[in-house]
């Protein structure tokens, strides 16, 4: 299982990878393609889910941070004998930690 002090890293890592894929200008080009690609076939459930997936802080917030926790399970080579069960828990710890981050952040953005 992991620490808490690396769950608050994941979590920030994963807090500023959902900004990066959701919010950040320089993904601009990147996201503006997929919506343009949706647009041809607006009645397409899988553009309609990519575009969704990648404008919503929330469901981008969930994948990365699985990927992020999938990554540093195997950089530290600590993904073996720990049951599956364990690591989806730490997956929903971590992206329940970004989440909040995020959420505290958009609470900042209202009240400026």
């Amino acid at each position: 299982m992991i620490s808490l002090a690396t769950l608050a890293v994941l979590a920030l890592a994963g807090y500023r990878t959902t900004q990066l894929v959701v919010h950040d200008s320089i993904l601009d080009p990147v996201r503006e393609r997929i919506d343009a690609w949706q647009q041809r076939k607006p009645n397409s459930a899988l553009r309609a889910a990519l575009v969704t997936l990648i404008s919503c802080v929330y469901c981008s917030g969930f994948w990365v941070s699985g990927v992020l926790l999938a990554a540093w399970l195997l950089a530290t080579d600590t993904w073996a004998g720990t049951p599956v069960l364990v690591h989806g828990l730490e997956w929903l710890a971590v992206a329940g930690s970004a989440v909040l981050l995020n959420r505290w952040d958009d609470s900042r953005k209202d009240s400026a």
